[in-house]
C-alpha cells in the first residue's frame, strides 16, 4: 500500500510545502493539492515540483467544469514536464455549491462530460489532432456554431509521457462505474472499509468488466485523517468540522452527494440532523452532532494496535494508496505520525 499526503487548500501552503519536503525524505509516495474555492491547485503544484525531486504530485482534485478539456491536458502536460514525469491528473465534478455558486457555470451532465474530458486529454498527450464530435464538447467547433475557420490542432510540445495517469473522484454508483472503466485511479472520500463493497462494489465490478487491460489495475486512492498514539482521542473532534461541512453544507437538500454517502453507510438520520443544523446556520451544533463512530471508521485515529487493525481493513477493502491528513499543528508530530504509519502498514 502506497502512502500520500493531502495539502490543506485553506491556508498555510508554504508551511505545508516544507512538510512535504520532509515527508518525501521518509518515503511518502505522493502529495496531492486540492482545489475548491481557494488558491488554485496548479500554481501550488508548480512550486512543489521545484521543491521536491522524487515524490509524485497530483491534483486532488480539480473540477472539470471550470477549464476546457484541452486546457486541462495542456496544464497536466506542463506539470508533468516541470516535475520530470511525476504528475498525476486528479479530476472530479465537485458539486453545484462550488460550480454554480462560485464559478457561475451550470452543473450538468457530469458523466458525459467526464468521459469526453478524459478522451480529449489523452488525444492531446498523444499529440493527435484534437477531434471530438461529442455531446458536450465539439472540437473543432462546427461552422454553424463558430466561424468555420477552426481546424484540428495538436499540442506543439512533446509531453514527457503520452499517458499521464488520471484519477477521478467519484461517489455515485454511475460515476464510480465510469471511473473503474476509464481511469487509472479512483479517489473516493470518507471511505468506510467495511461498508465500501455495499456502497460501491456493484459499480466497481461493472466498470472493471469494461476496462481496457492497458490501463492496468485500478489505483484505489483513499483519504483518511491520521493521529497515532495512546493520547490522541481528542483528535476525533478535529476531524468533525470537515465531515459536518461536507455532509451538512456542500449542497442543498437532495443535492448533497456526501449526505447521500453517509446515508448509504447507515447514518441517514444523523446526516439529516447535521444538514438541518448546518443549513440553519448552527454550524457548531452540526459539528458536535457528527458521531464518534463515523469518525473512527473513516479515519486512522487511535493507538497503534487500533490503527493497525484499521489498516488491515483498508487493505481487505482493496485500497492501494492511502492519502493521509495528519491531525496536528506540529510538523514534527506530523512526520512522526507518518513514520509510525509506515511501520504499521501490512
Amino acid at each position: 500500500m502506497r502512502t500520500g499526503i493531502f495539502l490543506n487548500y485553506a491556508g498555510g501552503f508554504l508551511e505545508a510545502v516544507d512538510e512535504v519536503v520532509e515527508l518525501e525524505k521518509v518515503g511518502v509516495d505522493i502529495a496531492l493539492v486540492a482545489e475548491a474555492y481557494s488558491f488554485d491547485a496548479i500554481s501550488q503544484l508548480g512550486f512543489l515540483a521545484a521543491k521536491t525531486s522524487r515524490i509524485e504530485l497530483g491534483t486532488g482534485v480539480v473540477p472539470i467544469y471550470v477549464r476546457t478539456p484541452s486546457l486541462l491536458a495542456m496544464t497536466a502536460a506542463g506539470l508533468d514536464y516541470v516535475s520530470d514525469g511525476r504528475f498525476r491528473l486528479g479530476i472530479g465534478t465537485s458539486g453545484p455549491q462550488v460550480i454554480e455558486g462560485f464559478h457561475g457555470v451550470p452543473f450538468d451532465a457530469p458523466l458525459g462530460r467526464t468521459r469526453e474530458v478524459v478522451a480529449i486529454c489523452r488525444q492531446v498527450w498523444r499529440r493527435e489532432n484534437v477531434k471530438l464530435d461529442g455531446k458536450h464538447y465539439q472540437i473543432p467547433l462546427p461552422p454553424d456554431r463558430g466561424t468555420g475557420l477552426g481546424k484540428p490542432l495538436h499540442l506543439i510540445n512533446h509531453p514527457v509521457r503520452e499517458r499521464i495517469p488520471i484519477t477521478i473522484a467519484a461517489l455515485g454508483p454511475k460515476n464510480v462505474e465510469l471511473t473503474a472503466e476509464i481511469a487509472e485511479g479512483w479517489q473516493p472520500v470518507f471511505f468506510y472499509p467495511e461498508k465500501a463493497d455495499e456502497a460501491w462494489g456493484d459499480a466497481l465490478r461493472a466498470g472493471l468488466a469494461k476496462r481496457d487491460p492497458q490501463l492496468g489495475p485500478l489505483d484505489v486512492m483513499v483519504s483518511a485523517t491520521l493521529a497515532i498514539g495512546d493520547d490522541v482521542e481528542d483528535r476525533l473532534a478535529w476531524a468533525k468540522p470537515q465531515l459536518a461541512l461536507y455532509i451538512g453544507g456542500m449542497g442543498a437538500r437532495g443535492k448533497n452527494f456526501y449526505h447521500n454517502l453517509a446515508t448509504r453507510y447507515g447514518f441517514g438520520d444523523v446526516a439529516n440532523h447535521i444538514q438541518d443544523l448546518y443549513l440553519s446556520g448552527r454550524k457548531a451544533e452540526a459539528i458536535d452532532a457528527v458521531p464518534d463512530e463515523l469518525v473512527r471508521h473513516v479515519s486512522l485515529i487511535g493507538p497503534r494496535g487500533f490503527v493497525k487493525e484499521r489498516l488491515a481493513a483498508y487493505a481487505e477493502a482493496g485500497v492501494t494508496t492511502l492519502l493521509v491528513h495528519p491531525l496536528t499543528t506540529d510538523r514534527r508530530e506530523s512526520v512522526r505520525f507518518v513514520e509510525q504509519l509506515h511501520e504499521l502498514l501490512p
